[in-house]
Order: structure tokens, then C-alpha cells, then sequence
């Protein structure tokens, strides 16, 4: 099992990576910076994942940890007339005998068009695992303002385990997502979640990915469609020979209901190494994402077995095949684990849990230019006061200010992670 770890409990060998850094180029561009809500423990700890806005504009996201079980949330954020924001706790997980409901949610949630949340957890369940092997759940808003928790599909190691991404639906209302572990190989599934008149819920195996490295393994992320119904996404492992750095795929329905894997591209250490993230597509139908490490050679830990992470761009070619390019190389402590996120003009968004001022994570900028290539500048240095290590993808509001989550709350401070929100 993979399980999401926070950055600064990592130890030694990232420590010394914050002794000597520079600031990256940018690092001076204006932004306004606000926090939201403070976790203290009981009402969620340490969240992972990125949010999601409901139409009314509330925010909704989960917690690793924290909660009346310790074993995570999933928690609401109203925003109130005087700009504050009230947060409520919608579930605590583990709540039912031997953790059936799930505990550990590292993914964000995804709405229905109805208005129900769907998220996973990857542990929980009581099913073979030890701890339990995942769950997918729902939940169902009251007239009283309460959610109920229903779960939808509980993993038993053969159709999957360990599920750390979110989950996305397509136009008939089914759900797909993957397990980092189980299926044939252990090496985790793509799976899908189709609704039945009666309201359960059947899960079928897309794809079991195998346990060679050219074809990939342990995805990590979640998936994307594109336009033609065909599913992308990346593994954390397999890819060349050489690295073994992870790869990016692609499943194609057939008309007998199966899928076809096929992989876009193998990662060799220099141009990214361990994707964690999800895949975006722009409008031209190239694919962008990040690698947690991998990269230039300098930035490196003292053992040399790390390197700071990149930002790539994934081209379809005429042929079928897709060439990347690396549009940013980090050269400090970065690692980056979120998915990108574009605003309306094109530019990207990340974050990085490492790196900065006090080595606590940063939120970048990369524009496009006029004549090619990228812009980079950094819109905020976090540095523990009280905001250190976000690590999941930021969300537009419709006034075009960014929100999203960190971590932890940087050393000497009694919270566990803050939702903050920056004006560009």
C-alpha cells in the first residue's frame, strides 16, 4: 500500500534541502493572501486533496486525519456576509464497526447533479486487507442541513485496493477511478462504478495494470476523459527500463465493453520521475502534468537519488504517438503532487509542498508566450505562519481568485493544514 504522507514529517533527506535555497524567479509577483479556516484536530487534520464548490459557492474537501475517530473528514466551508467562513464536519470517518465507512480519504470529491458528493478513501471497509482495502463512498444531503454517508463499493484486493484518487463521471452517470494496489497483479486497477434501479452500485475491472515497467504500474491519480470517450492517466511506477519513473496511459472502450491500455509515454528520470498527479487537457487537446521528481541533475538530496520535480506537456502527434517537453524544471525543493489547474486565459496553476522561504511549499504561475515557451512566477512563498506544505491542486472562483488547502500549519503552531484563498 502507498499511503499519502505529509512533507514535513519526511526527514532527513529533504530537511537539508532547505539550507541555501534561492527564490525562484517571480517570487516578488503581487497576491493577496487570506486564511480561511484553521484545522485543530477535531474538525479534520492534515488535508491532502484539493476542493470543490458547490453552485452556491461553498467549498467541500476532506482530511486525512483528525476528526472524532482521528481517521479523517469530509467537511463544508460557507462563506459568510462579514468575508469569514464557517466550516461544518459532514462525516468523520470510521464511524461504523471495524471502519466499514472508510478511513484515510486522500482524493477530492466530485458532485452530482443532484447535488450528492462521491469521494473515496483508501483504507477501511473491513473487507481482506488488514486494514481494510478502500472504499467508495457517497453522500446524501438532509432537508436538516446533516449528510448521510452511504458506501457504494467496498475493495477486496482482486478488483482493487488502496483507491488514493478522486473519482470522475461520465454523461450516463457512471463513476471511474483507480486503486493504487490489488487487481491481478497487485499492481492496481482502473475501475467503474455503474448505479442500478434499486441504488447499489456495480463495480467492474477496467484494466488490471501489470507488474512489467514498460507497461506501467500503482496508479496514483485521477483519471481524464477526452472528447472521444477515451480515459488518460499516469502510474507512479514502470516506464523505461533505465528509471522505472512512471509512465502516462491511455484506455480505449471497445464495443464488447473491454478496454485497451496503451502507454503514451515512459518517464527516464530527466524529464520527470513518479507522477502523483492527474493529467489536464487544453484546448487543443495536449495533456499537462506533474512529476514529483525527476528533472536536472543539480537539484538534488545528498544521497542523489532525488531530484526536484517538473512540469510537462504531452502533444499528440499524427501518427498516434504524443512527445513531451518539460515547460518547467524545478531547481529547488519542489516535488510537486497536485494536478494543474488553467484559468481562462491559459495559465497554469500548481503547488509544491516543498521549497520557498523555510522550505514550506509555494503556489506558481506558468504563463504561456507570445513567441513560445513558458513564464514562471511564483504568487505565494508559504512559510509557516500559520500555512506550510500544500500539496493538492487549487480551484478557481467564479471572480477568478484561487483557493485550496495545506498540509500543516509550519512548527509552533497549535492546527493541523488551512483552507486559504489568494486574489492573483
Amino acid at each position: 500500500m502507498r499511503q499519502k504522507k505529509f512533507w514535513f514529517t519526511i526527514g532527513g533527506v529533504f530537511a537539508v534541502l532547505a539550507l541555501g535555497l534561492m527564490l525562484p524567479t517571480g517570487a516578488g509577483a503581487a497576491s493577496t493572501y487570506k486564511t480561511l479556516h484553521e484545522f485543530k484536530g477535531p474538525d479534520g487534520a492534515n488535508p491532502y486533496a484539493g476542493l470543490v464548490f458547490d453552485t452556491g459557492g461553498n467549498l467541500y474537501g476532506t482530511t486525512q486525519g483528525g476528526g472524532v475517530h482521528n481517521s479523517g473528514t469530509v467537511f463544508k466551508l460557507k462563506p459568510n456576509a462579514d468575508g469569514s467562513w464557517t466550516e461544518s464536519v459532514l462525516h468523520n470517518f470510521c464511524s461504523l464497526a471495524n471502519c466499514a465507512d472508510g478511513f484515510d480519504p486522500t482524493a477530492s470529491l466530485t458532485f452530482d447533479a443532484a447535488g450528492n458528493l462521491y469521494g473515496t478513501a483508501q483504507q477501511g471497509g473491513n473487507a481482506a486487507c488488514a486494514q481494510g482495502c478502500g472504499v467508495v463512498f457517497k453522500l446524501t444531503p438532509n432537508s436538516n442541513g446533516s449528510w448521510t454517508e452511504s458506501v457504494l463499493h467496498t475493495f477486496n484486493v482482486a478488483d482493487g485496493a488502496f483507491p488514493t484518487s478522486g473519482l470522475i463521471f461520465d454523461s450516463a452517470g457512471n463513476l471511474y477511478g483507480t486503486t493504487f494496489n490489488g487487481g491481478t497483479f497487485d499492481a492496481g486497477t482502473a475501475f467503474k462504478l455503474a448505479p442500478n434501479a434499486d441504488r447499489t452500485w456495480t463495480e467492474s475491472v477496467l484494466y488490471n495494470f501489470c507488474n512489467l515497467s514498460t507497461c506501467g504500474y500503482n496508479p496514483d491519480a485521477s483519471l481524464v476523459f477526452d472528447g472521444a470517450g477515451n480515459l488518460y492517466g499516469t502510474t507512479h511506477g514502470g516506464g523505461s527500463a533505465v528509471c522505472v519513473c512512471g509512465t502516462v496511459f491511455k484506455l480505449t472502450p471497445n464495443s464488447d465493453g473491454s478496454w485497451t491500455e496503451s502507454v503514451l509515454y515512459l518517464f527516464n528520470g530527466t524529464d520527470g520521475a513518479y507522477p502523483a498527479a492527474g493529467l489536464i487537457f487544453d484546448t487543443e487537446g495536449n495533456l499537462y502534468g506533474t512529476t514529483s521528481y525527476g528533472g536536472i541533475s543539480s537539484c538534488s538530496s545528498p544521497n542523489g537519488l532525488y531530484t526536484c520535480g517538473t512540469v510537462f506537456e504531452l502533444t499528440p502527434n499524427s501518427d498516434g504517438s504524443w512527445a513531451e517537453s518539460v515547460i518547467r524544471y524545478f531547481s529547488s525543493a519542489a516535488f510537486p503532487q497536485g494536478s494543474l489547474t488553467f484559468d481562462a486565459a491559459g495559465n497554469l496553476y500548481g503547488t509544491t509542498p516543498s521549497g520557498g522561504f523555510a522550505n514550506n511549499g509555494r503556489l506558481f504561475k506558468l504563463a504561456p508566450q507570445s513567441g513560445g515557451g513558458w513564464s514562471y512566477s511564483v504568487l505565494r512563498l508559504f512559510h509557516g505562519k500559520p500555512a506550510a506544505d500544500p500539496s493538492g491542486s487549487v480551484v478557481f472562483d467564479k471572480a477568478g481568485n484561487l483557493f485550496g488547502m495545506t498540509q500543516s500549519c509550519g512548527s509552533g503552531y497549535n492546527c493541523f493544514g488551512v483552507v486559504y484563498e489568494i486574489v492573483p
